[in-house]
């Protein structure tokens, strides 16, 4: 596989690493230490265009696509996971299916001002007993007239707490199990919807993780996607792309770890010389490198079947479970190389590996991958 970036490809990742390294960097820590919300780096990722990577140009939107996203995505994440994972949600887990399922009305309600980063996107699917099993959920939406009455709650909501628009996944007809389920767009400011507890995480400590809680809300009829009973293929098609924004999460921090591994090995002395002269430092340095640009290819493989509307589940799964596994290696040969400094806060290294291990398990867990991936590969066995 061959990926000669386009001029339009370039400019999206050189602005994007242009504005991970002037503006995120010099907060990264900060925001990580205290458990800010960055909200003004997320407007100005609006103002950059950032936000609206999957929107077409008539509501707003740059709508480059997914191979671009994907190189932003890379590079954000290089800096700053938390903010990484705030525009990776936004942009294909809530503006992706409204793009791809929303009727008109709902794109010209929310796409132009989501464009602008005036209303911020968040995806509500797992709950406290249907994460990996989302068929199993129990919240409710049963029809009453013109609306459809809401009850239950979601956890682990990524940006719950800082979002203003949220695609929600219910049941609306509790006689089935997948076929029962619609996809809604939500509000955080209607009557009977609030954020519950907010998780105190291990890693991504500058990105809102909650539980949302719903009684008695009451949705219009309009606000559905799709159609009625089309909830859970609304969900599963939207992960696919969410799985491609976490492989680029997974790249780049993983890219980060080689970067920081590759400095302290250029400028750590230990038996008289730089330990880049060791032989352990320069193979562990190399299997990073090596290992980065294989999921880094099959990222960037996964983002241009996606934008090319072919059949992407599987190497989206793919791409997902290497890059996320490698991000983790990576991070844990980036703490050996420092030694004794990496497991201090004052050093990048620690924030990485914190961050990384949840590239593992949100978006569906290494596991869920290789069953994904396995199913596409023994479809035609009974």
């Amino acid at each position: 596989m061959q990926f000669n970036l386009t001029e339009e490809q370039l400019m999206v990742q050189q602005t994007a690493r242009e504005f991970a390294n002037k503006e995120i960097a010099p907060v990264a820590d900060e925001n990580n230490r205290t458990g800010k919300f960055p909200a003004d780096l997320v407007k100005k990722l609006a103002d950059l265009g950032f936000l609206s990577m999957l929107i077409p140009e008539e509501y707003g939107g740059t709508g480059v696509g997914n191979f671009c996203l994907a190189l932003a995505l890379e590079e954000i994440n290089r800096v700053c996971a938390s903010t990484g994972v705030t525009m990776s949600v936004h942009n294909s887990l809530c503006s992706g299916p409204l793009v791809k399922w929303g009727s008109d009305g709902l794109k010209r309600r929310y796409l132009p001002k989501m464009a602008k980063g005036e209303l911020l996107g968040a995806y509500a699917l797992s709950e406290p007993d249907a994460g990996s099993d989302p068929a199993a959920l129990t919240t409710t939406a049963l029809k009453d007239g013109g609306e459809y009455v809401m009850n239950g709650t979601k956890s682990w909501i990524t940006t719950g707490a800082d979002a203003d628009i949220f695609i929600v996944m219910a049941r609306t007809d509790p006689t089935q199990r997948t076929k029962g389920i619609s996809a809604f767009v939500l509000e955080r400011d209607m009557k009977g919807f609030s954020v519950g507890k907010k998780e105190d995480k291990l890693g991504l400590r500058a990105s809102s993780t909650v539980q949302l809680i719903f009684e008695d809300v009451r949705v219009p009829a309009d606000r559905i996607l799709g159609e009625e009973g089309m909830g859970f293929k609304i969900a599963l098609n939207t992960l696919d792309g969410g799985r491609i924004g976490i492989a680029c999460q997974g790249v780049g921090i993983a890219q980060a770890c080689l970067d920081e591994t590759v400095k302290y090995a250029e400028e750590r002395e230990a038996f008289g010389k730089q330990i880049a002269h060791f032989q352990a430092i320069q193979w562990k340095i190399a299997d990073m490198a090596t290992r980065i640009e294989a999921a880094r290819l099959l990222m960037y493989n996964a983002a241009r079947l996606k934008d090319e509307g072919k059949p992407h589940a599987k190497e989206a799964a793919m791409a997902k479970l290497f890059a996320s596994e490698i991000c983790n290696e990576c991070a844990r040969q980036a703490i050996q190389v420092h030694g004794g400094a990496g497991y201090l806060e004052d050093f990048k290294v620690e924030r990485f590996f914190r961050d990384a291990r949840v590239t593992e398990i949100y978006e569906g867990t290494s596991e869920i991958q290789r069953i994904v991936i396995s199913r596409h590969l023994l479809q035609n066995l009974h």
